[in-house]
Parts: structure tokens; sequence; C-alpha cells
């Protein structure tokens, strides 16, 4: 038996990264899990690879996150764990130096379109009087000068989103929490320097040398360390755990580094990830 049989899960921006891992561990351990993410063609061979449901979905979008979750109860009857994990990142350049458009859309899609997603969960999971909602916020949240100032920003707002709601909640049968990643290796990073998303995804390879020194524990972050992480928030094993932020990140957290170190490193990894890219 599957830690998750009978359960049924959505996993936004589950079409690569972090949220594929997620959706790959949950339908292993026996969920009925339903994708919702903006690439159309990586969410079919999803389908194909491991018979999820796929539901195009823009989560800036209320029409759409609606959609997503009245999909979902038409096609299983319930929904017992969101995963509120798209995301979009932006470019680490001085504060002086920020555009109000790229503080929009990051405004729109890792606040708003997380925010959304609790309000729709949140009816048919009161009428349960169970649900588990994983909001997936960074260690840029919590530490400065890990990542650029607008993500930093939102994902700040998404651990307090998480105990905010998770008071509400939290009396209704339903936990809230936090799953916040260090540096983890996935296309975003690839993505965050102008590279197509297609491309960016078979990148990640380069990253594991240079992000196993980031932290005390020597080896790159994986997709695999969050997913059993939201493996053990969505179970019933974690049915005392409510409005936490369970930060999974080898000890990068506890180790201090400055913003000009940070910025200088993540240049020169952008560099060395367009000219692979090139060379596709």
């Amino acid at each position: 038996m599957g830690t998750l049989d009978g359960k049924v899960a959505i996993v936004t921006g589950g079409t690569s990264g972090i949220g594929e891992r997620i959706v790959e561990v949950f339908v292993d351990e026996g969920a009925e899990v339903v994708v919702a993410a903006r690439r159309r063609e990586e969410g079919q061979a999803l389908v194909k690879r491991l018979g999820v449901r796929f539901i195009r979905t823009d989560i800036s979008h209320e029409a759409d996150v609606k959609a997503m979750i009245d999909q979902t109860v038409a096609s299983f009857g319930r929904l017992d764990c969101l995963v509120n994990n798209a995301a979009v990142p932006s470019p680490m350049v001085s504060i002086t130096d920020i555009d109000v458009p790229t503080i929009d859309q990051l405004l729109a899609v890792n606040v708003r379109g997380v925010l959304l997603g609790i309000k729709h969960a949140a009816p048919v999971m009161m009428a349960q009087k169970s649900g588990s909602i994983i909001n997936v916020g960074s260690v840029a949240g919590l530490r400065g000068g890990v990542s650029g100032h607008i993500y930093s920003a939102t994902k700040g707002a998404v651990h307090a989103l998480s105990r905010s709601a998770a008071a509400e909640l939290g009396e209704k049968g339903i936990r809230v929490n936090a799953l916040i990643p260090g540096a983890i290796v996935t296309g975003i990073f690839a993505k965050n320097a102008g590279v197509e998303g297609s491309k960016a995804d078979k990148l990640t390879g380069m990253l594991k040398v240079g992000f196993a020194g980031l932290q005390p524990i020597p080896r790159a972050g994986l997709p695999e360390d969050l997913a059993r992480a939201a493996l053990f928030l969505a179970s019933d094993a974690s049915s005392f755990v409510n409005g936490q932020e369970i930060v999974v990140d080898g000890g990068m957290g506890s180790v201090t580094r400055g913003w000009t170190t940070t910025f200088t490193g993540r240049a020169e990894m952008n560099k060395r990830l367009k000219e692979a890219a090139a060379a596709l």
C-alpha cells in the first residue's frame, strides 16, 4: 500500500523540476494527481508516462485556478492536497534597477497565484473537514542576499500567507504549511538566465558541482529532497503539523554570505548556462 492511497492531489507547476518530482512521488505512493501548468506539451508527456490528469493553468488568472479545482473535484469527487509550487524567478539586479513590470509579474504568479489556490481549494476541503495545502517558498524568503529582491519579497509573502491561512483553516481540519527549498538543481536557474524553458531543463547537470558548496551538507540539493518532504506534509503522518516552515536546504540558511558574493557567483553561473544552451 502507498502512503497516499485514496488521496487526490493537485500540483501546480508540475511539469518540471521540483513539481515534476513531487508528481512522480505522489503517483508512486498511490495518489490520483492532477498536474496544473502552462506547458501543454510537457503536461501531455506526463499524462502518457504517469497516467496523471493535466489541466493547462495560468495561476495568475482566477478563472484558471477555479477551473483547476472544479475540474479536479468533478473528476475525483474530492481534493486532499494542493501543492502550490508554480512560480517565476526574477533577475538578481540592484534594487535601483528593478522595473515595475517584473514586480507585477512576480506578485501575480508567486503571491496572487498561491492565494487564489488556497481560496478555491479551501471550500472543498472545508466540506470534507480535511486537507493539506503545501505552499512552496524559498530560503530567499528567510535570508537576505540569496536571490533577487523581488523574488525574495514574494517568497517571504508566501511564508506569511501560509501562517495566516493555517490559523484560519486549521480550525476547519485543513493544514497549511510552507515547504522551503534552498539551492535545488532545477531548470529555474537557467530560465532566470534567459534560457528557454525546454532547454533550461536540460542544463541541470551543470549546477550540481556549483551547488555542492553552497551549504554545510556537501552535495547539491535535488528535487527528490523536496518531494519526500512534500510527501510527509501530504500524508497522515503530518496530521498535527500546521502553520510551519519546513526548510529543506542542507543548512544553507545557517551560512551567511553577502550580496556581492552571491551576485558575482550568479552572474558567472548565468554566463556558463547561456553558453551551454547555445551549444544545444
